[in-house]
C-alpha cells in the first residue's frame, strides 16, 4: 500500500470520493448559474422604472406593484428623460408632450391609454363660499393652479379661455405649482380658496375637499399617452407594462380610480316623460349610457338631476326653464331629445 493511499484512507477521502464530491460541486455551480440566468429576465420585468404623471400615483402601482415609479409633473419628467434619467416607460397626462418627445427620438411611438376630467376643488369648509367657477372672480378669492407647462395647468387655462374668464381669474391666482398633487394638497390644507385638479385626484381626499364641476361645454379633452423610452435597456419588459395598462385588467384598475376609458359611449335619449310639466316638476328620461353624465339642460338651462342607472335619469325642472329640447351631456358627447318638453307656469 502506498503512502498516498494510506493518507487517503485515514482522511476518509478516497480518489473515488474526491471525484464524486467534485461532480456534486460542479452540478451545484451549473444549477446556480442556470437559476441566476432564469431569474434575470423576471427581475427586469418586475423592476422597470416608470416615469409617470403625478395623477397616476394611485393607479399604476396597483396595476404593476413590482415596478419602480417616479411621479411628478409630466414636463418635469420630460426634462429628466431628456437629460438621461434611467426611465423605461414615460406616461404623460397629455398627448402633446409625448408627441414632442417622439419627434426628438426620446421615446417610441406613444399610445393613448386613458382620459380624465378637470374639476374645481375647495376646502371642505369652503370659507370663500365658492359654488361655481364664476364665484372665483370675486375680489379677494385666492386660486391655486399648476403652471402652464404642466398638463393640468394647461387644461386649466384652456377652460378659462373657453369661458372668457382669464382676465377676471388671473389676478386671483396666488400660486402656480409644479404638479397637480401640490395643488390638491394646498386646497386640502386651506392654503387657498380654490384650485383646479383632475377628478381622480379629488376623489383621493373626499373628506378634505368639495368638488365643483367645470361646465361640461367648457371641459377640455384630457387624454393621457405613454411610450417606451428609446434608450431603455429593458425594452421587452417596458412594452409588457404598456400592454398591461392597455389590457382589460389594467383598464379596469384605471376605472376603479376614476379614470375614463378612451372610447366611452355617448348618451342617447329614448323617451321623455311627461312631455308637459311645470317648473319644479320632475321629468324622467330613459335611454342608454347615462352613467358619467355631467349635465342635463332644458333649452340650455341647467337642471338638477340624478342618474338612477345607466338607462334612467330623473331631473327637476329649474325655475327659469323654458320649453324646448332636453340635452344630456357626458365627457364623450351630447344626447338631445327628439321631442321637446312643454313647460307651463
Amino acid at each position: 500500500m502506498s503512502a498516498g493511499t494510506r493518507r487517503a484512507r485515514r482522511s476518509g477521502r478516497t480518489p473515488a470520493r474526491r471525484l464524486a464530491s467534485a461532480a456534486v460541486v460542479a452540478a451545484l455551480c451549473v444549477g446556480l448559474t442556470a437559476a441566476s440566468g432564469a431569474a434575470q429576465p423576471q427581475r427586469s420585468a418586475a423592476g422597470i422604472t416608470v416615469y409617470a404623471a403625478a395623477s397616476l400615483t394611485q393607479a399604476f402601482p396597483v396595476i404593476a406593484p413590482g415596478n419602480t415609479y417616479s411621479f411628478a409633473g409630466s414636463n418635469t419628467l420630460e426634462a429628466q428623460i431628456a437629460n438621461g434619467a434611467p426611465a423605461d416607460v414615460f406616461a404623460s397626462a397629455n398627448t402633446s408632450i409625448p408627441a414632442a418627445m417622439y419627434a426628438q427620438g426620446l421615446i417610441e411611438k406613444p399610445v393613448d391609454f386613458t382620459r380624465n376630467t378637470l374639476v374645481i376643488v375647495v376646502p371642505k369648509s369652503n370659507p370663500a363660499g365658492i359654488h361655481s367657477i364664476y364665484d372665483l372672480t370675486k375680489p379677494g378669492v385666492s386660486i391655486d393652479i399648476a403652471n402652464s407647462a404642466v398638463p393640468v395647468g394647461s387644461y386649466t387655462l384652456q377652460v378659462w379661455n373657453q369661458m372668457g374668464l382669464t382676465s377676471a381669474l388671473m389676478p386671483n391666482v396666488v400660486s402656480q405649482e409644479t404638479d397637480v398633487t401640490t395643488v390638491l394638497s394646498k386646497i386640502a390644507s386651506n392654503q387657498a380658496d380654490a384650485g383646479f385638479v383632475y377628478s381622480t385626484d379629488a376623489e383621493t381626499v373626499p373628506t378634505q375637499v368639495t368638488v365643483i364641476p367645470v361646465p361640461a361645454w367648457a371641459q377640455p379633452k384630457v387624454v393621457y399617452a405613454m411610450a417606451v423610452v428609446t434608450k431603455s435597456p429593458n425594452q421587452a419588459a417596458a412594452q409588457a407594462f404598456v400592454n398591461q395598462v392597455l389590457s382589460a385588467s389594467g383598464q379596469a384598475v384605471m376605472r376603479k380610480f376614476g379614470f375614463l376609458p378612451l372610447t366611452a359611449p355617448v348618451p342617447a335619449i329614448a323617451a321623455v316623460k311627461p312631455l308637459q310639466t311645470k317648473r319644479g316638476g320632475t321629468v324622467t328620461l330613459t335611454g342608454t349610457n347615462f352613467s358619467g353624465t355631467t349635465s342635463v339642460t332644458i333649452a340650455g338651462v341647467a337642471a338638477m338631476f340624478k342618474v338612477v342607472s345607466s338607462g334612467k335619469i330623473v331631473l327637476t325642472v329649474p325655475p327659469k326653464a323654458k320649453s324646448g329640447a332636453i340635452t344630456v351631456t357626458n365627457p364623450n358627447g351630447n344626447a338631445i331629445s327628439i321631442k321637446k318638453i312643454t313647460i307651463g307656469a
